[in-house]
Formats: structure tokens, sequence, C-alpha cells
């Protein structure tokens, strides 16, 4: 398979201004080229932030602040929920009853009990939570990619501030994209208007599977390597067509892209990257068996390759119900969180703590957890939540966080924000910072204007 493929304008000759050689599986990895006007150089303010790298874990649908880190015990039956709060490693800080593994690693965790987005939509909040920039409209259902809401996502961000060569991609995102009922894509995931270069590259697999295999990684079955070495003679040959209507600093872009594919090709290091069986059967049951555990597992083989930004999305599953899919708890909320959400949580993100601690590469990564909004404070009729961006909880910890404390706190029935509100134009500027970037470090849009990278305040309290 040979293509040469391009949706950039076209010459008067017919050869289009940009073009993308497919060796075997090039296309999958991403490997398309910004517009021009996106290429030019960013000016990047330090921050002095510890975090070289860093692990989201988004769980999307929605957990309930209630049941997870934000536990009411006082309040009303139908407020606290069946689950009550237990101790943590830290005097005065309790998690629900359903955490007893992450409770063990409070000292670590920074947990944030006032983040508001005030949007009740998936999507429209997601692009919030995933960009720092809110969505116009808010409480938009089923909202999708485009202009006026093509803001970058933070790991969008990050690759295109990122230098230098190496292996893996900056940024990656797996094991599947988000997406909305109706099956289109949530807005928020890509790089919007910093252009195709910036995507976090997406890695759709299933790590828990017994035949798990990244086909990314690989090449397809009909190109060996001594094709893909003849291939790299064509795309030669081709370069000396293309650098007669390329500016050099276009021309050597695309050469470095090319050159890093080929490289991911023919790698077994980058295959290595992503070899679960070369973890112990030890290690993988620590994490858990399920979709996401597995994931979680392989974000931390990715940074310890040195991608710097791995967002996990939670796996779902075509057996997920239509009217509870994924942490979208509408119905049965109490024994689908004990039986099939928060236990493979706190497993896996127990284990990544654990393990990035003993490895010696805590202090120097981030891990959030993330999700699109909370629920409602009252559990409604069928015994589930309904959507709540008014106040719900996030945490972050490594990476120069200072863990063992909550910012921030959420009314009597964890309905609104009482003090310490995080906006997610904080949550963003603070990544930002702890990964070295000042909010004020800025981005060229396609019209050449500078625009900073997140508008929030840095959360000086937790860093």
């Amino acid at each position: 398979m040979l293509t040469i493929q391009d949706q950039t304008p076209r010459l008067c000759d017919g050869i289009s201004r940009r073009n993308l050689l497919q060796a075997g599986g090039l296309s999958a990895l991403g490997l398309t080229l910004a517009h021009p006007q996106t290429l030019k150089a960013s000016v990047i303010h330090p921050s002095g932030g510890k975090a070289k790298r860093c692990i989201t874990l988004f769980l999307m649908g929605g957990p309930p602040q209630h049941s997870t880190w934000d536990p009411k015990p006082l309040a009303p039956a139908e407020v606290r929920g069946e689950f009550g709060p237990i101790a943590t490693n830290v005097p005065g800080i309790h998690l629900s009853e359903l955490l007893p593994k992450t409770a063990g690693h409070a000292d670590k965790i920074a947990i944030l009990r006032g983040v508001s987005t005030g949007d009740n939509a998936h999507s429209s909040s997601g692009y919030y939570m995933l960009t720092g920039t809110p969505h116009i409209p808010k409480n938009r259902e089923n909202a999708n990619p485009g202009a006026p809401n093509n803001w970058p996502t933070m790991s969008s961000v990050v690759q295109h501030l990122s230098h230098g060569q190496q292996m893996l991609p900056p940024s990656v995102r797996m094991p599947m994209h988000i997406f909305n009922t109706d099956g289109s894509v949530w807005p928020g995931q890509d790089s919007g208007w910093l252009g195709h270069r910036a995507d976090p590259w997406l890695f759709n697999c299933q790590p828990a599977s017994a035949d798990f295999d990244i086909p990314q990684f690989r090449l397809s079955a009909d190109v060996t390597l001594d094709r893909l070495a003849q291939r790299r003679s064509l795309l030669s040959q081709l370069e000396s067509q293309l650098t007669q209507h390329e500016q050099l600093g276009t021309t050597e872009t695309y050469n470095d892209q090319q050159h890093q594919a080929f490289q991911l090709l023919s790698s077994s290091q980058a295959r290595a990257a992503c070899d679960l069986s070369q973890e112990s059967d030890e290690t993988r049951d620590r994490y858990g068996r399920s979709q996401f555990g597995q994931s979680v597992l392989l974000a931390r083989r990715l940074i310890e390759a040195d991608v710097k930004f791995v967002h996990v999305n939670w796996f779902r599953g075509p057996e997920e119900p239509s009217n509870a899919p994924c942490w979208d708890s509408h119905v049965g909320e109490a024994n689908r969180l004990k039986t099939v959400l928060v236990p493979p949580f706190d497993q896996a993100y127990s284990s990544l703590l654990t393990d990035l601690e003993e490895r010696g590469l805590l202090d120097e990564t981030l891990v959030l957890v993330l999700s699109e909004f909370g629920r409602t404070p009252k559990i409604q009729a069928n015994g589930g939540r309904g959507h709540w961006g008014h106040a719900f909880s996030a945490t972050m910890a490594g990476g120069g966080v200072k863990g063992g404390q909550v910012y921030g706190a959420s009314d009597a029935q964890g309905g609104y924000v009482k003090d310490g509100l995080v906006r997610p134009e904080d949550l963003t500027a603070t990544v930002f910072h702890t990964l070295g970037y000042t909010p004020e470090t800025e981005l060229q849009d396609p019209f050449g204007r500078p625009l900073p990278i997140s508008r929030g305040n840095v959360l000086k309290a937790i860093v």
C-alpha cells in the first residue's frame, strides 16, 4: 500500500503542496502536516515546574463526588448514598469506603473539591475540562469539534511546545476516543486550530485482551523491512520535487515527521514500550486485568519511554448499558459503583502511584484524575444521579504537587462550591505550570495572533 495524499491546496502543476507517504501503518500514526501558519514559533515562558511528563486518567461519564472524593456522611440518605467515609493515611482526610487502596496514598494526592464548569452536558462540559475554554454555548449535548469550539486540548498544547527528536510522539491518547451517544466525537480531544501536527496520537487498543496488539507500532503484513527501505528511497525521490514548492522551514518539518515515522515502524524499542508481556503477571494483576487497568499500566510504560503526555480514557466497551454507560450512573448507581466502576479505578490508580514512587518517577510525573462533571446532589427515583457541573472533584498527584491536602470545599449536599473554586482554566494553568510553562506562554493562531495557553490562575496552594 503506497498512497500519496493531502487535503491542502494544490499548485498549478497539480502537485499537492504537502504530501504524506503512507508506509504500511503510517497513516494510522496521524502523520499529517500542519497548515503553515501553525508552524510559527511559540513564545515560551518557563515556570520552573518539576514535572517532566503527565498522565491523565479521564473517567468519562461523570463519577459521583459523594461516593468517591467528597463523602457527605451527615447529609440525608438520598444525598449521601449507600457508602460511608473511611480514614486515609492523612489525619482528617476521608474518602469513600469504595477507595480503600487509594486511601493509603492520600499523602501523595491533592484533592480539589470545588471544581465547577457550570455545564451539565457531557460533551460541552468535557470540552471545557479538556481545553480550559468554555464551550459556546454551554449545556450542548452531542456537541462536535469545530469553530468556535476548536481550542486545542491540553496534550496538543504540550505536543506543540515540545522540542527535540524522540522515538515516540510527545502526546498519546488511548485506548479510544470519547464519543457521544450518537457515536459522534466529542470536541476538545484534538489540536483544534493548532493544526494536525499537534494532534495527540490516538492508539485504539484493548490492552486487557489476550491477543493485545497495537497495529500502529508494526508494519502491515505485506510490508517487510526491505520494502520499508525501498519506500524510504522513493520518498527521497519525491522530496526533490517537493522542495521546489515548499519553503525550507516547512520542508524540514515534513522531513522530521517522516524520519520519526520510519524510525517508529522499524524500531524494536518503540514496539517494546507497548509490550505488556514484558511486565510480570504480578504487576499486571496488581493493576487489574480490566481494559482500564491495563491501559493505565501501558501509560506508565509509555512515559518511561519518554512520552510527555498520556491521556487515558475510561474504556467504553460494547457491554456497557445504554442507560448508564461508563460513569454516567443514571440507573442503579450503587451497584455499578461497587461492582464495575470504583474497584477497577481504585486498583489501577493506587498501583500507578505505587509504581511511580518505587521507580523514582513520581516527583517528575504529574498524575491527574478528571471527568467532565459530577452528579446531582440527590439520588433520583431510578437509583441514579443526573449530570451536575456545578460542583465536583478532581485530583492531582506527583509532579511537584503538594499531596496530603484538600483544596476547596462543596456545600453540605455536595451541590455547589462553598470555597476554593477551581475553574477548568485554573486547572489547565496549574497543569502547564507543573510541566514548565507559565499560563502566559503564547501560541500563534492561524491568523498570527498571540494567545496565552491558559487564561486561568495557577493553584499556588498545591504546587
